[in-house]
């Protein structure tokens, strides 16, 4: 077979098929988006022989930035726990369902409705825990937070927040996204995208996960959606390596990782040079950031 050479762009565009176009181009959009306006790369107007090159002054993704208005935490633990007691037994005390405990749900309630795992007539359930007033505010705490009331009047509790999501997974994609569907950018990848990451060797937003298993929302509860991978959350483990493959497999010494990440690196730099791809970059980051926490 005779050999066809094929430019740059040419060979780029031929290895857009139609299948990946229509995969890549919900997220693809929005990250070109970014891209631009990060200032990452200067991308040529219109299709050019010439390889976009990084752009003069390209900023790091993961550099500290300023918050739009002046910073009143100094930090934040947020602690997302699925599985935990409902909030009806926690912070949401309900008189009312209290007083029709055992009950039949009134139609009205119900009707149009769907519900998983529920059949024929749902009886109402209260919760067999008690409730106390806390504080100035008169907070109502549950018996199973007895040291929480002590600080009642220095918490801020929430309880407007509603979903119309019935099932585990949505609700918990729900909660951590602000969407029911995957595909959307967690609360720790905006953040990670508006702040920025105060230190280069560490990843700028960590996943700690308890218990047994993922939650049901899996990793969407912490993925970054529409956003370059570089705001996605690492997930860190409690055995083992902390970060899954960072140690060197049999035979194969620092040096020669070394060597073997550097040649990996050039490659991604041409391709990088060719086509401007910011997940390119980001993929070349989390090399060299996985070998810096060895």
């Amino acid at each position: 077979m005779k050999d066809i050479h094929l430019s740059p762009i040419e060979d780029m565009l031929r290895a857009v098929t139609r299948r990946h176009f229509f995969k890549q181009a919900g997220f693809g959009i929005g990250a070109a988006a970014l891209s631009s306006l990060l200032n990452r790369y200067a991308f040529a107007s219109g299709l050019r022989s010439t390889a976009a090159k990084p752009a003069a002054g390209a900023v790091n993704p993961l550099a500290p930035k300023p918050p739009m208005f002046p910073a009143k935490a100094k930090s934040i633990i947020y602690l997302f726990m699925a599985g935990a007691p409902s909030q009806v037994d926690l912070l949401d005390y309900k008189p009312k369902l209290q007083q029709f405990d055992g009950q039949n749900i009134p139609d009205s309630f119900v009707k149009g409705e769907r519900f998983a795992f529920i059949k024929g007539a749902p009886r109402l359930l209260g919760s067999p825990y008690d409730f106390k007033k806390w504080g100035n505010s008169g907070a109502e705490i549950s018996e199973l937070l007895p040291s929480l009331g002590e600080v009642a009047d220095d918490i801020a509790i929430v309880r407007s927040v509603h979903t119309t999501q019935f099932n585990h997974a949505p609700a918990q994609i729900f909660m951590n996204t602000g969407f029911q569907i995957f595909g959307r950018p967690s609360m720790g990848s905006w953040l990670t995208y508006g702040l920025g990451s105060e230190s280069s060797d560490l990843p700028g937003f960590v996943v700690l996960v308890s218990g047994e298993n993922d939650p049901d929302g899996g990793k969407a509860c912490w993925g970054s959606g529409f956003l370059p991978t570089v705001y996605q959350g690492v997930q860190f483990r409690s055995s083992g390596d902390p970060v899954l493959y960072l140690s060197n497999p049999p035979g194969v010494d620092p040096a020669l990782q070394r060597e073997t990440l550097n040649s990996v690196k050039s490659l991604n730099q041409m391709r990088l040079n060719v086509t401007g791809d910011p997940e390119i970059s980001t993929r070349i980051s989390s090399f060299e950031m996985a070998f810096r926490l060895k």
